[in-house]
């Protein structure tokens, strides 16, 4: 039983960061009841909905939200749901007849969290974006690639799943735990792009103390450093340099063979641009492999990049369990660990509407009730596969 069992969530069905908190949370050991469309997926490509590793851990009841009796239903799982996440943009869960102030009337201990790109008001409220439109308004697109080459998008793991998803999943826990002290729910804003500008503190803090240039690529973490930095290896591989430490460095420059003391000093920034270009030439003397059995658990934090199968059959990822698998295809596993409360892994994605009946029948519906429903076009189940 995971920490938060017998918490349940609605989830409004959508794509990227609000499927990703309610994930977390079912990873976590919630109860996820994601509302789908009547039409089908949410997702704009037709796929095997069952494949959407990051949609497991759900049952789905599948509504035609334009219907007056739909809208009740979702308010009828409010009445008996812990929170709620939406992704729409501002206004529209209100159109629908579902904004907060009518789901807290439902269930007023309820916790409403809502996902948006640039948040709930402000003038790009209304305003389409992705990932990268987050990154670069909140200045984190800036920071990221090499010097004198343009900035360079992190995947959608930054604004999208960190700065969205898991600030969701964050603001959504921590509001049931004010709410079991007040007894009053309260409306979760999360903005993509003010978490993904959150996330970057400790940046702004090196700005402050002087310690962060803002040009790319010459600085600690953005590549400037030749021991924070990735290296080609002989056969093409690359090689993950991390030795930000004097201790680590120490072991790093023991490990390529190098005397320390015919080296500048390793924060001697001038002499950065030289000194990679030399541990470039001799990384690239010797293939990934024996770089790795030189750094084999070493603290000189000298990694081998692996690609994401590659990552899936390490000794570490193998001890740990860090992989799940369904269908021949694997996935992360849920995270963080805890001691006592251990979830079950999480179910496989859902069809939309695969629990359809069930879940009117919980609500204490009748089966002719639920028929009438049915074939009123207000709520559909999937056909068995």
């Amino acid at each position: 039983m995971g920490p938060l069992a017998g918490y349940r969530f609605l989830e409004m069905a959508g794509i990227g960061p609000g499927p990703f908190c309610a994930l977390v949370l079912a990873e976590l050991g919630a109860e996820i009841i994601r509302i789908d469309r009547v039409a089908g997926s949410s997702r704009t490509i037709a796929v095997d909905e069952t494949l959407d590793l990051s949609a497991r851990g759900r049952r789905s009841i599948a509504l035609d939200l334009k219907q007056a009796e739909a809208v009740g239903l979702v308010l009828r799982l409010c009445a008996g749901a812990h929170g709620l996440i939406e992704g729409y943009r501002p206004g529209v869960m209100e159109r629908l007849g579902l904004g907060p102030q009518r789901c807290l009337e439902a269930n007023p201990r309820l916790v409403y969290g809502r996902m948006t790109g640039w948040g709930q008001d402000g003038p790009l409220a209304q305003t389409a974006g992705h990932d990268i439109n987050y990154l670069a308004l909140s200045g984190d697109l800036h920071c990221f690639g090499r010097r004198h080459e343009v900035p360079s998008a992190p995947l959608n793991a930054v604004a999208d799943m960190g700065g969205g998803g898991l600030m969701l999943a964050l603001g959504l826990t921590s509001a049931l735990l004010e709410a079991q002290r007040s007894g009053r729910g309260q409306v979760i804003d999360s903005a993509m792009y003010e978490g993904a500008a959150f996330l970057t503190t400790s940046i702004w803090a090196q700005r402050a103390m002087g310690w962060w240039q803002d040009e790319r690529g010459s600085n600690l973490l953005d590549s400037g450093a030749h021991f924070y930095e990735v290296y080609t290896t002989s056969d093409g591989g690359h090689i993950a340099v991390g030795a930000i430490e004097p201790q680590f460095y120490a072991l790093l420059l023991q490990g390529l063979g190098f005397d320390a003391s015919q080296l500048p000093a390793q924060m001697d920034r001038a002499s950065w641009p030289a000194m990679k270009r030399r541990f470039a030439e001799r990384f690239a003397s010797r293939t990934r492999a024996d770089w790795e059995q030189v750094f084999k658990y070493s603290d000189a934090c000298v990694t081998p990049v692996l690609s994401p199968l590659e990552a899936t059959q390490h000794p570490h990822a193998l001890a740990r369990t860090a992989f799940g698998e369904h269908r021949g295809h694997a996935h992360p596993a849920g995270a963080p660990r805890f001691s006592r409360s251990r979830p079950v892994q999480a179910a496989p994605a859902p069809r939309s509407g695969e629990h359809s009946r069930d879940i009117l029948h919980e609500l204490g519906l009748p089966p002719d009730r639920i028929a009438e429903l049915e074939a009123a076009g207000v709520v559909r189940q999937s056909p068995d596969p």
